[in-house]
Parts: structure tokens; sequence; C-alpha cells
């Protein structure tokens, strides 16, 4: 049995400026799935997407879907690509297990939490102000090198990193702290500044952006109680549902997140192609 790729169209030059092709999995011919292959939309040429990829349930188990993903990673290196990444449910382990055994890491994952009507109560000592203009010019600095270190740690080239942090930050924080539908705030325990969170309206949503305590008051449990800020000025904005990007190696971090109650509803993964 011989599994190929058939392109179903000509490679599409599309107005977000990607490269794109969508192709037929066939064994001996026979068409028994699909396959999309794109260039990446923010990372430029040097990037591929496997945006999706399907085999139907009477050819599943069988290794077609192995083979057509190492095929698209050929594609990917003819177009001249460096790195293929893949998005992969939240819910669909046997992808995630065929993404792992090809090699593909998983970089970070976005999780998600269904939030009630009453916003919770933080711990006695405990108080939440606005940042100030004072505070934000260190506070931008400090994050944007740990979202480039982030991200360089991860396999992404550093000059790319910092294009992507700037570029992100710009367009999250338009107008700093007066940006419409962010929330930049300040913890305090005792009157001492312990913690930031930047939590942020998107899509209908409430969104963690960063949420960071203080290097000297971790293990205090102040990340509990930012989060339950987070919580409470998503419901006090009208959200009933809140969400957050993390990197998959900071343990910590998805301990503390899953213990609150947010689930995994997708994971990223990369691979650089030698």
């Amino acid at each position: 049995m011989t599994t190929t790729l058939r392109p179903t169209e000509p490679l599409q030059r599309n107005a977000d400026g990607t490269r794109s092709r969508r192709y037929q999995v066939c064994v001996n011919g026979r068409p028994v799935g699909g396959l999309h292959l794109a260039t990446h939309p923010v990372h430029g040429d040097a990037v591929a997407r496997m945006s999706w990829l399907r085999i139907e349930e009477p050819d599943r188990r069988r290794g077609r879907g192995t083979v057509a993903a190492l095929a698209a990673e050929e594609v990917a290196r003819g177009w001249g690509c460096k790195r293929i990444e893949v998005t992969v449910p939240g819910d669909a382990a046997p992808a995630l297990r065929l993404a792992t055994a090809l090699g593909y890491v998983v970089r970070n994952r976005g999780m998600e939490k269904a939030l009630g009507d009453t916003p919770p109560e933080l711990p006695p000592g405990s108080r939440a102000r606005p940042m100030t203009e004072a505070e934000y010019g260190p506070w931008l600095d400090q994050g944007g090198e740990t979202y480039v270190r982030g991200w360089v740690e991860r396999g992404m080239p550093e000059a790319e990193a910092r294009a992507k942090s700037e570029r992100d930050h710009a367009a999250a924080l338009p107008d700093g702290l007066r940006t419409p539908g962010a929330f930049l705030s300040v913890l305090e325990h005792e009157g001492a500044p312990v913690g930031t969170l930047w939590l942020a309206s998107l899509e209908g949503r409430a969104y963690v952006f960063d949420v960071e305590t203080a290097a000297t008051r971790r293990g205090e449990g102040h990340g509990r109680t930012l989060m339950l800020l987070a919580e409470a000025q998503a419901i006090t904005a009208g959200h009933r549902v809140i969400g957050l990007n993390v990197f998959a190696d900071n343990t910590p971090a998805e301990r503390l997140y899953e213990s609150l109650g947010y689930e995994t509803k997708q994971y990223e993964l990369y691979k650089p192609l030698l």
C-alpha cells in the first residue's frame, strides 16, 4: 500500500501574504482523507502550518496520517520552510500522540474556564489597584524581555521573537494604560506590591495576557490570588469565559491553572525542518 499526497488545487497566493495548497491523501490512488498546508500568516515563508489533516474512519490506525504528515513536511522543505507548526484540539488525544511521535514538541497550550455570576473575594490582606504610569514603563520592558526569552527557549529565532513581542504588545496595548478593554493591575498584600495582572476583553471573553508574582514573593500563594483577581475583573466586566496561554514546560503555572478549573482547549506544537 502506497500513501501519497495529491494536490486538489494550484498553489495559492493568499490575501494575507501566505501561500497554501490543499491535498487529497490517497492510498494506491484511492482518496482516504485530506490535508491543508500553508505558510504562516505572521512568521512568514520560513514557517509552515499544517492547518488540518483528516483521515476517514475506515482508514485510520493504519499509518496513513503518519505518512501524510511526513509528506507534508517534505513539501514544506521544498517551499524553503525551516519550521512547521500544528494546532491540536485539547480533546484529540490520538492526534497529539501522532504529532509527538513524529517529533513535534508542545510549545504552549490554550486553556479556558467557565465563570459563574459572583466575583470571588481576595484573601484577607490582599487588594488590587490600577497600575500607575510610573509603573507601566518598567513593567512593559520587563514583560517584553520575558516574552522574548519564552519564545527563544522554545525554538524561535531571537530576531523573530523580538519582532513578535513588539508586534503583539503594540497590537494589544496601542494606548498603553488607556487601551480600551485592558485592565492592568497591581496586587498588594499588607500594603506591599506582590504581583501584576494584565487582563483584557478579547473576542467576547476575558483573556489573561500576563500574570506575574514578584520574584521575592513567590511561593506565598499570590499567584492564585492574582488569578482570582482575574476572574473577579472578568465577571465584573460581564464575561462568563476566561482564557489564557501557558508554555508547556511551566509546570507550576500549569498545575495552578488546572487546580482552578481551567481546561485545555488546544495544543500548539512545532518541529524544526532540518
